[in-house]
């Protein structure tokens, strides 16, 4: 299929109206909103993708729209949910690929979904204009601690509430971890820049270098209570994990005795406030996620000789992206595996020289589907290194309230069903609550938090989640198009990368290649359905059907919660009760649809949708 075949032409884009003959038509399509449970749960069963995603970004329709080359409504369906589009277009975790039905078995590779998030940030208009929906001034006055992800993300939508924000961000610049945390070479700072300014420019006051805490130059929760309506949380998980070595107590950081051992964290967040950072020759990365990945590409920069990474487990089971880990690797970091520090060593004068490991083997499953890792007695042995940087995770800081909440047993806050804690008019969001997550995670998160806040403030609900359905008029796929293979990222040639520490590694897909992977998506928020009193049962659409994805049955399943539950097959005619379309196995081929002969087939648009009320 052609690009002219696949794109509608809508008014106002690319029509000549210079001819008499010339008519503009207008096309109204009903369009209806549902909170019914079927409809509900059939968008969380079917669009598996969307469901993934913390802040329910409608994966299907802005892909679609990219491959109509309307990257600027690609960008909006974008920010309608996650706010940073041409960040998160790079740094995303990306839960909507794991569960992506083109990555089911049979299926082929997920679909590049990221990188079109970010094709649709690249390719928009210099122009483009972001429109919101609006409130009118509430009166209610917010105060957000921490310009992170999460809080920018309350920060945008409770502005479009109505209400008066103030964000008080100790650093110097918005963005938090996005900012400080995570290098240039992954993160374009021009990029974050504008989406920071985007989320903040409808009124947010950001004051900068402002400290939340209990000392004598610190703003005080407990006066900033008094003085707004309410007050959000989000400063994030900002200290980091000390390593637990053998004989050394619990708690204890390392990095005080050893000049040459740095938490990555505080080496990330020092690098990019400006300080000049060095390492040596030969550096040791202890730890398994992003930052210890960063930390490592970051030290190769700085003129590592030979960065290693050591984890606990197996590489299959480091909780990040493949890329990032392929990336790593090109660049000639080494990952090695099973392996636990237990101790730090140096010379007479204090200098680190090694680390010593326990070997492991592999244990049980955790919770997470990750492995336990189980050390082998009397296994040690030494890695030589003169640089450690030690990445294993991050934690809360709650020594900066004035104020008692209740915590769980982990030091995060506890919430109530409100969103608020235990202290009255304090509401938290992101890491600062959940521990230690992803970027996409807090965003989710600090939108559910504005809408609870919003709620608890004006006394009623005024935003909701619903089912918008559209009726779509024809197919938009082609079956040939499950055969298009995943494009891969272009990136930068290795000499290129390691100039400084800005030059991005990924340089992003052209119009070419993100058509090419968006036509790859199975636009799984379309429903196809059938008409059972028009159908005539001439099996017609099941002969066509390229999978089992069309199914006689004589019942399905009602759940408790009102969504359809298990579909009743049978193989004789005298028991069919209905031809049903099962949208678990339909690949929106169109190939049902365009043999009925009845027309009895349907196609809908289901889109999770924030309905003001």
């Amino acid at each position: 299929m052609s690009e002219e075949a696949i794109r509608r032409v809508r008014v106002g884009e690319n029509e000549d109206f210079s001819k008499t003959q010339s008519i503009g038509q207008r096309i109204i399509t009903p369009v209806r909103f549902s909170t019914d449970p079927r409809d509900v749960g059939w968008v969380r069963e079917n669009i598996p993708c969307q469901t993934a995603c913390p802040a329910d970004t409608n994966v299907p329709a802005y892909i679609r729209m990219i491959i109509e080359k309307r990257y600027g409504r690609s960008y909006e369906l974008n920010r309608m949910a996650n706010v940073l589009p041409g960040t998160l277009g790079r740094i995303c975790s990306r839960p909507c690929e794991d569960s992506c039905r083109h990555g089911w078995p049979g299926n082929g590779e997920p679909v590049a979904i990221c990188h079109l998030k970010r094709s649709a940030a690249d390719f928009k208009a210099d122009g483009h204009r972001i429109t919101e929906n609006l409130y009118t001034p509430s009166g209610k006055r917010v105060a957000i601690i921490g310009a992170g992800p999460a809080g920018l993300a309350a920060a945008h939508d409770l502005t479009t509430l109505g209400h008066d924000v103030t964000m008080y961000e100790k650093e110097d610049i918005a963005g938090g971890m996005l900012y400080y945390g995570i290098p240039e070479f992954r993160l374009p700072r021009d990029i974050l820049n504008v989406e920071v300014h985007n989320a903040l420019r409808l009124g947010v006051d950001l004051k900068t270098g402002y400290a939340i805490g209990t000392g004598s130059d610190d703003i005080r929760v407990s006066d900033l209570l008094k003085q707004y309506d309410a007050v959000l949380l989000t400063t994030g998980c900002a200290a980091a994990i000390p390593l637990p070595l053998r004989d050394l107590e619990r708690g204890y950081d390392i990095t005080r005795d050893v000049a040459d051992a740095e938490n990555g964290l505080d080496f990330l967040v020092e690098l990019h406030r400006g300080v000049e950072k060095s390492v040596g020759k030969k550096v040791a990365v202890v730890g398994a996620g992003f930052t210890a990945l960063d930390c490592a590409r970051v030290a190769l920069r700085l003129g590592a000789d030979d960065v290693t990474i050591h984890i606990r487990t197996t590489e299959e089971y480091i909780p990040v992206t493949r890329e990032e880990i392929h990336e790593a690797k090109k660049e000639k970091v080494k990952i090695l595996g099973l392996r636990t520090p237990v101790e730090v060593i140096t010379d007479d004068d204090g200098k680190l020289t090694g680390v010593k490991f326990v070997q492991n083997r592999l244990g049980g499953w955790r919770e997470g589907g990750r492995r336990h890792a189980l050390p082998i007695e009397g296994s040690e042995f030494i890695e030589p290194c003169d640089t450690l940087l030690i990445a294993i995770g991050q934690q809360t800081v709650n020594d900066i309230l004035d104020v008692q909440v209740d915590l769980d047993r982990y030091g995060n806050v506890r919430l109530g069903e409100d969103g608020m804690t235990s202290v009255p008019g304090l509401f938290a969001a992101g890491d600062y609550v959940r521990g230690s997550s992803t970027v996409v995670e807090a965003v989710g998160h600090g939108r559910e938090m504005a809408i609870q806040l919003d709620t608890w403030m004006m006394g009623r609900e005024r935003r909701k989640k619903v089912v918008k359905i559209e009726a779509v008029p024809e197919p938009l796929r082609e079956r040939s198009f499950d055969f298009i293979p995943r494009q891969d990222m272009p990136t930068l040639q290795m000499d290129d990368r390691f100039e400084n520490q800005v030059n991005e590694v990924e340089t992003g897909y052209d119009n070419d290649l993100a058509f090419e992977e968006a036509k790859r998506c199975y636009l799984c928020y379309h429903k196809y359905e059938i008409d059972v009193d028009n159908c005539i049962y001439c099996r017609a659409c099941i002969d066509v059907a390229p999978r089992n994805c069309i199914k006689m049955v004589d019942g399905v399943d009602i759940k408790e919660d009102g969504t359809y539950g298990e579909l009743h097959e049978v193989k004789e005619w005298n028991q069919v009760g209905a031809i049903w379309i099962d949208n678990n196995e339909c690949i929106r081929c169109g190939a049902c649809y365009m043999v009925c002969p009845t027309k009895c087939i349907s196609i809908s648009k289901h889109e999770i949708f924030y309905q003001d009320i």
